[in-house]
């Protein structure tokens, strides 16, 4: 199967998969300082992680230092540049071309990329090594669910060292289109855009944009390019009514996308480079007491997802596989994800775009406060907004998780700054969407607040979020996950209240070796808790939405819907039943509409997905 392209907001016609078979060696005690020291004993399946069965080494030590070697066979051309990628590398990585040292990159959940040109051999055979060091025990780095011990325990699992995502090349012109972003702006019924271009020489310049949904020309402008960048607010015609401008929206029930062609021209109108993207026009905010789409209040329906397979880990075996996990969470009736302790591939986000899937983006967590762990875990940040603030489907970022990385928020004025300077700074970067500063408790400044709580008995969700009058108590006395829900700096909490964490039903044959905050002995027990809690949920009128524990079992915690490959625990008609039909009882035409409705979602499903295959 062809492999997507890695970087789907910028795409060009040629690039070319290093994923394959890589030389390999354990560093154990850093003994070696460059490649010509390494000492050559494996052979490994990249971009898999070596913790994984799919790598072929499946080593699950402790190992600081990881080395890779690849040969390959590429000539120069012409004036060409050639650009080495790397999707991700866990934690600190060092290359080499051909001898030649190209940088270090820091931070295992972004990309980075080398212009390799001026290493290449003439013979047209080059040599590529990386050496990527990840310290297991270094709590003071972004490292999201991977563990510090040696096996895994509790909520956290095998570590992702090294390289564990896609690795590839890319040739450009002398002249090339390095980056773009998108903003839409709903209610000035523009997008607008930011283009960056490379270039050696101090050319006059153009960028020739076009921009379409379907078979509908919306926009063919030329842009002249001043000190290597563009921006511009591109002004759509606006089709009036709302019949008509639902069409041209994005949202989980019609994630219309909008494609655009981009030409960088040279003084004389000749081409020098071309790259396709995407983009989409749509809105996302709270108001009062709501989270809004489009300026109309949404529940949010989301599931958690750790975003792991058992063969491979964090890695997805292929593209089939995040095109289909974004198939089964819509399928279950799920408009909207989770993304637990990751900051998931672009391709997951690139059908998430496509197949209408709302997306909360949540920074993996350092477990240490320190300055050190301050500068890392901000550093990072700031690069996975750059990267993916484009994305119709990311609807909110997620700084923090459950105070990881800030243990004593209550009590330490620097930690409760920091959380609001991380808050600020995701506003600051991009203003277009809410911010949860610490999601599931102890908010000092966000959008929407996120509560966490495991409580299994449904009678009890219901009495705690059942009226509006139990706000008060539920903000100032309750504490679901054993702490406040909010500190004092918070002000004023008139804000959407999201269970952004409950459930976590268990049901597995094996009960000694798995985990979960409650547990069923059948399927059909399963089915009957899952309907009755999210019944709970869907009932009160105090939450602007819910985020179910949890998409699929992940290692020893089977709290999933599906199992670990996949395969669905329940009925996924049921699923969605719970998440979409009436919450009150119903009756033969009830069902019947609801059935219909299934029918609808599931053909909806099967069209956007053979449009873009």
């Amino acid at each position: 199967m062809p492999e997507g392209y890695p970087r789907p907001l910028l795409r060009r016609k040629e690039w070319q998969s290093l994923n394959g078979s890589w030389s390999f060696a354990l560093d154990d005690v850093k003994a070696w300082e460059n490649p010509g020291q390494v000492a050559w004993t494996d052979e490994i399946e990249v971009p898999f992680a070596p913790e994984t069965p799919r790598s072929g080494i499946e080593y699950r030590g402790f190992c600081p230092v990881f080395w890779y070697k690849r040969q390959i066979e590429l000539r120069r051309r012409g004036d060409e540049r050639v650009l080495l990628h790397f999707e991700g590398v866990d934690y600190r990585a060092t290359v080499w071309v051909n001898g030649n040292i190209m940088g270090t990159n820091e931070g295992g959940y972004v990309p980075f990329t080398f212009d390799i040109t001026g290493s290449l051999n003439e013979s047209g055979s080059q040599e590529i090594v990386v050496r990527a060091e990840d310290d297991p025990h270094d709590l003071a780095k972004p490292r999201g669910k991977q563990d510090w011990k040696l096996d895994a325990h509790a909520i956290w699992y095998p570590r992702t060292s090294g390289i564990w995502r896609t690795v590839w090349l890319e040739r450009v012109p002398a002249a090339y289109i390095h980056s773009l972003r998108w903003t839409p702006n709903l209610e000035r019924w523009e997008i607008g855009l930011e283009v960056h271009v490379e270039s050696e020489e101090n050319l006059a310049l153009q960028i020739e944009l076009d921009l379409s949904a379907g078979d509908m020309a919306l926009a063919h402008d030329r842009y002249s390019v001043i000190q290597g960048e563009v921006y511009r607010r591109i002004s759509l015609s606006d089709p009036g009514i709302d019949d008509f401008r639902n069409e041209l929206l994005w949202g989980p029930d019609h994630p219309t996308l909008i494609d655009a062609s981009l030409r960088l021209l040279d003084e004389d109108g000749h081409v020098l480079d071309e790259v396709s993207s995407y983009t989409a026009l749509r809105s996302i905010g709270v108001q009062g007491n709501r989270f809004v789409l489009n300026g109309r209040p949404v529940p949010l329906r989301m599931v958690l997802d750790q975003g792991f397979w058992p063969e491979t880990g964090a890695t997805p075996p292929d593209d089939d596989a995040l095109r289909a996990d974004v198939m089964l969470v819509k399928q279950m009736g799920f408009n909207g994800v989770r993304k637990h302790q990751k900051i998931e591939d672009r391709r997951y986000l690139f059908w998430a775009d496509v197949l209408g899937l709302m997306v909360w983006s949540e920074m993996p967590s350092a477990y240490r406060y320190t300055h050190r762990s301050v500068r890392r875990l901000t550093t990072e940040w700031m690069s996975v907004i750059e990267r993916d603030k484009s994305h119709p489907c990311i609807v909110a970022w997620v700084p923090f998780n459950e105070s990881w990385g800030v243990p004593d928020l209550p009590d330490s004025p620097s930690q409760r700054h920091y959380v609001q300077a991380l808050y600020h700074l995701t506003k600051t970067l991009d203003p277009s969407r809410p911010v949860i500063g610490n999601d599931g408790w102890e908010s000092v400044a966000t959008d929407i607040i996120g509560i966490h709580d495991y409580e299994s008995d449904p009678a009890l969700i219901s009495e705690r979020y059942g009226d509006e009058h139990s706000e008060n108590r539920l903000l100032t006395r309750e504490r679901p996950g054993g702490r406040l829900l909010v500190l004092s700096e918070m002000g004023s909490t008139d804000r959407p209240l999201v269970l952004s964490e409950f459930g976590g039903i268990c049901y597995a044959e094996d009960v000694n070796a798995t985990w979960g905050y409650s547990r069923c002995r059948t399927p059909e027990e399963l089915v009957s808790h899952f309907q009755k809690l999210v019944r709970a949920v869907r009932a009160s009128p105090l939450l602007a939405g819910y985020c179910y524990t949890q998409f699929t079992d992940t290692y020893q915690e089977a709290n999933g819907l599906l199992y670990a490959d996949r395969t669905p625990k329940i009925p996924l008609a049921e699923i969605a039943a719970a998440n979409m039909g009436p919450i009150e009882p119903r009756d033969e035409l009830i069902d019947s509409v609801w059935r219909g409705r299934l029918m609808d979602l599931q053909l909806h499903i099967q069209r956007l997905t053979s449009e873009h295959s």
